[in-house]
């Protein structure tokens, strides 16, 4: 099971992936917005993902899971 988790404290600006997508390494998964910027979070490998913590709107902190892809 890969963890993916916020590198930095930011909003959740898009979601673009469910539970139960399937995913490639490098695929966008969610689109974080901080300081008027947009950090895309990408999938670190293949897979599904089989968790998704995070919804549009909501405020993370870094180090916050935001998926798990096995």
């Amino acid at each position: 099971m890969t963890q993916i988790t916020a590198d930095i404290a930011a909003n959740v600006w898009k979601v673009l992936v469910s539970e139960g997508s399937t995913v490639a390494a490098g695929d966008t998964l969610v689109i974080l917005e901080s300081m008027k910027m947009e950090i895309p979070v990408e999938a670190e490998c293949a897979g599904t993902v089989t968790r998704l913590t995070v919804s549009e709107g909501d405020v993370l902190d870094e180090g916050d899971l935001i998926a798990e892809l096995t």
